[in-house]
């Protein structure tokens, strides 16, 4: 770009800011062409071949929808060929039977209309002619048609509500397991702090409910999930995840509010099975281009394979003005820092472009992920690749809303805009615009892509106001921005979405009190059915709060994932399947999400792929 042109345009941003904390600061569209991005050198890591997770088939056993039968759920794997069929087997008594006539081809499920009383069942991968061919091992799963219930409960040692949760296979054996911060209690950016001594503990699990570790945050990290983020992921290529999390030394320092102002910060990796620390290397440092270090001190961790084949290591810090992002590598046991991004130092018009989340994927076809921040988008080698300049976005989801739609970004912007642009969706290679909603906002604190309604082609796209601004409409418009005329009572909401039965509708969730008979006064609790918008209850008497959504195990349908006091939940559908897909977990961008959920607020995972009716 001429000199002289990008002096103009930046000038040109600056005196159009409505909203900027800083007079630098942009709100209007701005792509960014660093002199700087080209010459940078592309971010190299150890791995030759992309470090990916080795799963097993994920067999799963509930009880059917008759209350008598065993239905059965697997996974199909992206190195399954696509005539790859199935047999499943039962052993009971000392007698091993197969149980379908036909290899099963249609569908990754089976119900075993007769079950034998305590059993072991499991699957095999063939050809459509019966002969084994499968690279993936089947788990085994003991089942019972008696007293089986529809979920797995994992006991939380600690008897605590576990409030975030990070999934990944601990010890290797192609089972995802489980990692908590205990209790479920937040100390946000604004508020006073925790005067009580309480501390955040990150717990490992096994799937089979064994307790590994428990590691005490201590005073240092401030019970508040902006000041504890932690991912867990095979950092090292060695089969085996590792966890990462934000940490604190004992020299903390705290104001009279009981806020942390100050001391040592690490980001500390330790091993997924033992909760031994690997390597330890000093958080993003406090800096007062930040804005204030209480009120808009935001910290986040990501995932992301810069090179295409190694995951690097993100550690975040920054929301509302500058913004920073160091990458790291984890080889031979120690932490290397592959690039530092400054926000400020690139470029201004990147200032205060953060959402509550991130997520990675390749958006320009290069082979290597990029980092979606919120209303920027980071390049593989720590440059921006552009900025929107719509400011702070609450939510922003890297998505395809159609089947003939490339990845775009569909963002809902805190900030007023009179533009039309505070609900909007930009290409996600260029950060050009695409769409906005046409009218004025005030403070849209929510968003969601969802397929709910087959009236429509594509994903629609879901945004509320948020109070804060004086204004609680809800928006509801096409996945090319036209708006959808339905009263605001039957706008749903945005969280708590799953693919459930076996359409490619998504879901959603309806809480309602449940009355519960115990000793001394009657006592009232929730429980939760999953059901269609404007429509039937699918399963009822889930009990919980959601922490998460995601297909750990069974075929491509989700699980879903409660938080009780002293229990984490795994609810399964039981709802006959009507096709097959490779698991989701499998889709790199979906799995980037669930790598991305155990930090920040919550937001559905959604694939790289148009997954809609």
């Amino acid at each position: 770009m001429d000199k002289r042109l990008f002096s103009l345009l930046l000038m040109g941003c600056a005196a159009c800011a409505t909203y900027a904390q800083d007079p630098r600061e942009s709100h209007y569209y701005y792509e960014v062409l660093d002199p700087r991005h080209e010459a940078k050198p592309l971010t190299e890591g150890f791995a030759t071949e992309r470090v990916t997770e080795h799963l097993n088939r994920g067999l799963t056993a509930t009880p059917a929808t008759d209350g008598k039968s065993v239905y059965l759920s697997w996974r199909l794997l992206d190195t399954d060929a696509p005539t790859v069929a199935f047999n499943v087997y039962r052993e009971s008594s000392g007698k091993t039977k197969r149980l379908n006539r036909k290899p099963i081809t249609k569908t990754c499920d089976f119900t075993d209309k007769s079950p034998a009383g305590e059993a072991t069942y499991w699957v095999e991968a063939t050809d459509s002619e019966g002969t084994t061919n499968g690279k993936a091992t089947s788990n085994r799963v003991k089942a019972s048609a008696n007293g089986m219930k529809q979920y797995t409960s994992i006991p939380i040692a600690d008897g605590e509500t576990p409030g975030k949760l990070a999934i990944a296979d601990l010890d290797g054996d192609g089972t995802y397991d489980f990692i908590v911060r205990t209790p479920n209690s937040n100390v946000d950016p604004g508020m006073p702090g925790d005067k009580t001594g309480k501390t955040y503990r990150i717990s490992a699990y096994l799937s089979t409910g064994r307790h590994l570790w428990t590691i005490d945050l201590g005073q240092g990290i401030e019970p508040g999930v902006w000041y504890s983020p932690f991912v867990a992921f095979d950092f090292n290529g060695d089969g085996k995840a590792e966890v990462a999390f934000k940490s604190a030394g004992d020299d903390y320092v705290k104001n009279e509010q009981g806020r942390v102002c100050g001391g040592s910060e690490y980001l500390t990796v330790v091993d997924g099975m033992t909760g031994k620390t690997i390597d330890r290397v000093d958080w993003p440092e406090r800096n007062d281009r930040y804005g204030n270090l209480v009120r808009q001190n935001r910290n986040q961790m990501g995932v992301a394979y810069l090179d295409g084949k190694t995951p690097f290591l993100l550690a975040a810090r920054g929301t509302y003005k500058l913004m920073v992002v160091d990458a790291w590598m984890l080889k031979d046991g120690k932490l290397v820092r592959a690039w530092r991004w400054d926000g400020d130092e690139e470029n201004p018009v990147i200032r205060s472009m953060g959402a509550h989340s991130m997520v990675s994927g390749d958006v320009d076809a290069d082979g290597r992920d990029e980092i979606l921040l919120g209303s920027c988008m980071l390049d593989d080698n720590g440059t921006a690749l552009w900025s929107s300049g719509l400011g702070h976005s609450d939510k922003a989801y890297l998505c395809r809303l159609r089947a003939d739609l490339p990845l775009q970004v569909y963002m809902v912007s805190e900030p007023k805009k009179e533009d039309g642009r505070g609900v909007s969706v930009v290409d996600a290679a260029t950060g050009k615009l695409q769409w906005g909603i046409g009218q004025t906002t005030y403070h849209v604190g929510n968003g969601m892509v969802v397929d709910f309604d087959p009236g429509h082609p594509g994903l629609e796209c879901i945004a509320s106001e948020d109070r804060k601004g004086g204004s609680t409409d809800k928006y509801l418009l096409t996945a090319d921005g036209k708006r959808i005329d339905v009263p605001q009572g039957d706008i749903p909401g945005c969280s708590n979405w799953i693919w459930w039965d076996g359409d490619l509708l998504r879901e959603t969730m309806r809480y309602r009190p449940k009355a519960v008979n115990a000793a001394g006064p009657r006592r009232r609790r929730m429980e939760m059915g999953v059901c269609k918008w404007q429509g039937e209850t699918l399963t009822d008497g889930i009990e919980g709060g959601v922490i998460a959504v995601a297909d750990i195990e069974g075929d491509w349908r989700e699980e879903l994932i409660t938080a009780m006091p002293g229990e984490l939940r795994i609810y399964h559908t039981n709802i006959p399947a009507k096709d097959r897909r490779v698991t989701l977990m499998q889709d790199r961008i979906y799995r980037s999400y669930i790598a991305h959920a155990s930090m920040g607020y919550p937001q559905a995972p959604v694939p790289s792929f148009y997954l809609g009716e």
